[in-house]
């Protein structure tokens, strides 16, 4: 049996730890490459919402499906509008009420942004073997949603 590596704290921690230092490493370089393109990891996830919907969403419902309160998602809507990447248009049924919609800007910075969060990901993953990567991801996976109560966090 190999002995643990002592990497600062990395031999004596406990799971959430290790987890939230995990993802913090990989947040980092995530988010730099976001910034190159002009938008946040934040920003990344609301295209990447917006980009897929096969229907629109009131910014509320949007908020609520990223399990982002309202101040939080009307900044970054505020941001990627100023940067032409979406634009919000009136509830035909509800003049008070606005549909963000990803511009044609937008969904070319959101592919461009999520192919390199996708290069980021296999370079975080290179030290792990392809079977590797994929159990952890599937553990991973298997650990958020096993207690089958609703995600009360963000999904950032």
């Amino acid at each position: 049996m190999n002995a643990p590596v002592d990497v600062g704290c990395v031999s004596k921690s406990g799971l959430n730890w290790l987890l939230h230092r995990a993802a913090q490493k990989l947040g980092v370089v995530a988010q730099e490459a976001a910034t190159r393109h002009g938008v946040t990891t934040r920003g990344q996830l609301v295209l990447t919402a917006l980009a897929s919907e096969e229907y629109r969403r009131t910014q509320l419902a949007l908020g609520q499906a990223l399990g982002l309160d309202k101040t939080t998602l009307t900044a970054e809507l505020d941001r990627l509008e100023r940067a032409g990447l979406i634009v919000r248009n009136p509830d035909p049924n509800d003049r008070r009420v606005r549909l963000p919609v990803i511009t044609e800007q937008g969904r070319a910075v959101q592919a461009e942004v999520e192919a390199l969060h996708i290069a980021v990901e296999s370079e975080f993953t290179a030290g792990l073997t392809p079977a590797e990567a994929h159990v952890l991801r599937k553990l991973l996976e298997r650990l958020i949603t096993s207690d089958n109560r609703p995600d009360s966090g963000s999904c950032l």
